[in-house]
């Protein structure tokens, strides 16, 4: 027996190994210019994968939807029908293609929806419901363990919410940049972020302060550029289009990381300032609650500060988590961390409300979902089910399956939605589909809901309001 053969043989429990070898095997010693490098070869080699799911020019195209497509998943309306339809209505658009089988954009599927809300049945519903002169809900997808399914989880969701014909920004929040990778964006530093939202929002809250301080007078805080040049930004100067026509992006990029030390810096300065709603300051006087329908916001896996101004933004909080006992056990941290946090937050600033006299605050969201993902029935149902004992009306009754489907879309850079059937057996893909449209029809029954009973709210503040008035 060979000494190399010996070595092997008796592997366990010290592997013999030789430390004057071991250090003759090293490279010399790691300095910081080293990382650079790393993260040199690192951007190529992202940005050569990220273009694996774009066209030849470099940019990301959505794929046109078949007529089987539409039928199936899009438009209530039987293929015969949508056949007869085009040929009676020219102006309709008429797909590309020959034979029976014709190919559509997603604008083309938008005006063929439009057609059939004025002329089809009147049972049906063709268009997305949202209730008029309501804001448009806004979703954190958030938990602070990583490799949960947060990207994918919100990725998906706006793709289906644009497929059911909503208007849908998404907001990335993570530094990580994933979702502005998946959704084709472009940022170029920190100012294409949503950190000039946070810096904005300090800025006015500093020239409420100076107002007061020179009433009294006192000094001024100071301005520095960034909250010069903050004061000048505008939600919608930060939005980009991407590649589905009713998605739209605020992205993210490694510098945005730099809200999470600048952020303490500024509460320093001013104990006054909210911190916690600039980012639901930024939506609402930007316009873009009216705007668009459903906004989406992924999170950083980490409970700082873009989490909680995204928790604080959010209507509905999305919890993905895989079954398994670590990530379990992290997000019933989570949910111990978001208690504490937000509880803190409610206790100091109420204990300011009730010296002025003023009403107390509360945060509140309409629904809270935790999902399970990347669930392979074989092996975690038992601890699935355990889960769902323990986190109780919080839970989702659909679980994620992880399929083939999924993760060659997730090599690709791209959504399940923006894979062609046809690289699929048809079965296949209806099996891989079916995991993301039970998630969706979840969390739209719960977006339809709280619209309907934000409707009810209003209409009857609205009808006591005239009672008073008659009164």
């Amino acid at each position: 027996m060979t000494s190399a053969n010996k070595g092997k043989d008796a592997l366990p429990p010290y592997f013999n190994i030789d430390p004057k070898a071991a250090a003759e095997s090293l490279a010399d010693p790691i300095d910081t210019a080293r990382f650079a490098k790393a993260a040199a070869f690192a951007g190529r080699g992202r940005d050569d994968l990220a273009k694996r799911g774009y066209a030849p020019d470099g940019k990301k195209r959505l794929r046109k939807f078949s007529t089987w497509e539409i039928c199936k998943y899009l438009i209530p309306v039987a293929a015969a029908h949508l056949r007869r339809v085009l040929k009676a209505n020219p102006e309709l658009p008429q797909g590309e293609g020959e034979g029976s089988s014709k190919w559509f954009s997603l604008d083309d599927v938008q005006k063929l929806r439009e057609h059939f809300a004025k002329e089809g049945a009147a049972n049906r519903e063709y268009t997305a419901w949202r209730p008029k002169g309501l804001p448009a809900k806004v979703v954190a997808v958030a938990n602070f363990k990583g490799g949960v399914g947060k990207t994918s989880t919100a990725a998906h969701l706006a793709m289906s919410a644009a497929l059911d014909g909503y208007k849908v920004l998404v907001i990335d929040l993570d530094s990580q940049g994933s979702m502005t990778s998946i959704m084709g964006g472009t940022v170029a530093d920190e100012w294409q972020t949503a950190f000039p939202l946070l810096a904005r929002d300090y800025a006015l809250a500093l020239q409420r302060e100076n107002k007061v301080r020179d009433a009294a007078g006192q000094a001024p805080f100071p301005f520095d550029e960034t909250l010069t040049e903050a004061l000048t930004v505008s939600p919608r100067n930060l939005v980009q289009k991407t590649h589905w026509p009713n998605i739209d992006l605020i992205g993210a990029q490694l510098n945005l990381y730099w809200a999470e030390f600048q952020v303490p810096v500024w509460r320093m300065q001013l104990r006054s300032w909210a911190l916690w709603d600039a980012l639901s300051n930024a939506l609402e006087d930007g316009g873009l609650l009216e705007e668009y329908d459903l906004v989406f916001l992924d999170t950083p896996p980490a409970l700082g500060y873009l989490t909680i101004n995204a928790l604080a933004a959010a209507d509905i909080m999305l919890v993905p988590l895989g079954a398994s006992f670590l990530e379990f056990d992290s997000t019933g941290r989570f949910f111990d961390m978001i208690y504490s946090t937000f509880a803190s937050i409610e206790e100091g600033e109420n204990r300011n409300r009730r010296a002025d006299g003023l009403p107390e605050m509360r945060f509140e969201w309409d629904a809270v979902l935790a999902l399970i993902t990347r669930f392979d029935a074989s092996q975690q149902t038992d601890l699935a089910n355990v889960i769902q004992a323990y986190f109780g009306d919080f839970m989702t009754t659909y679980r994620q399956d992880i399929t083939a489907m999924v993760g060659q879309a997730g090599e690709q850079v791209s959504g399940i939605y923006e894979t062609d059937y046809r690289d699929f057996n048809r079965d296949t893909y209806v099996r891989g589909r079916e995991t993301f449209d039970q998630t969706w029809a979840e969390v739209k029954r719960v977006i339809l809901g709280t619209w309907w009973r934000d409707l009810q709210a209003a209409e009857a503040d609205k009808t006591e309001g005239q009672t008073d008035g008659e009164a």
